[in-house]
């Protein structure tokens, strides 16, 4: 048996959503959406089933999706893409994984900014790599080029970069961006950049890719995905974005990973991304309602929040909320006493783990959302 698994604990998202099931409890912990999805790409997908070929697609990605993919970063983000730079896969992760694989060789060190989506360390080190952590402090969670020069060494070869950033909701700044690139340019390093919650944004934001940032286009590695663009994260639609031969590289790891995804739901995705341009506002607000309303709800019941601007979460910091359980043992009386699951933070860090924060998912329908506070609240009196 490989040690490296046999050490390995069970993904904090499937733990969390057994716990969920088991006790029938408001899930709130694992990021899926149960509203938001276009119904016309449903139908694509369906007609694209029955009518389209069923067999295997192209390693890199049926040819239209992999030029909707360049097309809609043309024209939304202004990236001078095209379809050679594409590599479709089975969802983000996987876009992850292709790309660790095809940069990282033994020995090579990958710096990692945490608190972080807990498949970048373990895919680091089934590459020979050794993860090098930086972290992100509460409440701000800025990121600082002091810091991340420092965790440079000789060996090091990458920077896994998430923005928006899971579990946060924070959306990086021009500076915070800038202090990434400088030091990928000065030190020739390849940023790995999960950028899958591109459009789950809020309050007016406008999202900058990293590579549009100066000298930074040839040495990013652009991760993205439908499932977070059009909510159907089990679809499990992906992609790398980058320059052509990086897209090269990665491709030869993807095809001995998935090799393709299927036909239906990639023509469908490529639909939706050549069509769909009017659907992502819409979204957006159906979204900010309702991460408002579960804030809102939350601070009624005296529960303290951070502000979130991107993605689908919300951080309650139980510490300011008057709970004195850490992240672990509160989201296990949460989750089998109350009957809501969350996510303690201290699963998106190996060192320096904050221990007084939980993540919750507030992509809901308002009556998943109002279940959900009321448990929290439930729970946050079983604790007094």
């Amino acid at each position: 048996m490989n040690p490296l698994y046999e050490t390995m604990a069970t993904s904090v998202f499937e733990r969390m959503s057994l716990a969920a099931a088991k006790h029938r409890a408001v899930n709130l912990g694992q990021g899926f959406p149960d509203f938001g999805w276009p119904e016309p790409i449903l139908e694509a997908a369906a007609r694209a089933l029955r009518e389209g070929s069923n067999q295997y697609a192209p390693s890199r990605g049926l040819p239209e999706l992999r030029e909707a993919v360049a097309g809609h970063y043309r024209r939304h983000h202004g990236l001078d893409l095209t379809a050679d730079g594409v590599c479709v896969t089975t969802g983000a992760t996987e876009a992850l994984a292709a790309a660790i694989l095809a940069t990282v060789e033994p020995g090579d060190e990958v710096i990692v900014m945490t608190p972080a989506y807990d498949a970048y360390a373990p895919l680091v080190r089934r590459a020979g790599g050794v993860v090098r952590e930086v972290v992100l402090a509460p409440p701000a969670w800025r990121i600082e080029q002091h810091a991340l020069a420092a965790a440079v060494t000789p060996r090091t070869r990458a920077i896994i970069f998430n923005n928006p950033h899971n579990p946060t909701g924070r959306l990086f700044d021009a500076d915070e961006l800038e202090a990434v690139a400088s030091v990928a340019r000065a030190h020739d390093l390849i940023v790995i950049s999960d950028e899958v919650w591109e459009h789950l944004l809020m309050d007016g934001q406008e999202f900058v890719p990293l590579a549009r940032v100066d000298g930074m286009a040839k040495r990013t590695i652009k991760c993205g995905s439908a499932g977070k663009i059009f909510s159907l994260t089990g679809w499990k639609i992906g992609w790398i974005a980058t320059a052509p031969e990086l897209a090269t590289l990665a491709a030869r790891a993807h095809q001995f990973l998935t090799f393709a995804s299927a036909p239906n739901l990639q023509a469908a995705v490529a639909y939706g991304l050549a069509e769909g341009d009017a659907w992502l506002t819409p979204m957006r607000r159906e979204f900010a309602s309702a991460r408002d309303r579960m804030s809102a709800a939350l601070q009624a019941e005296e529960f303290a929040v951070l502000p979130s601007a991107a993605t689908y979460f919300l951080i309650v910091d139980l510490a300011a909320s008057g709970i004195a359980l850490d992240d672990e043992s509160f989201a296990q009386l949460a989750v089998e006493q109350a009957g809501v699951a969350v996510i303690p933070l201290s699963s998106f860090a190996e060192q320096d783990a904050t221990r007084h924060l939980v993540r919750l998912c507030f992509a809901k329908r308002d009556e998943t959302i109002d279940a959900g506070v009321a448990a929290l609240a439930k729970a946050r009196n079983l604790t007094r």
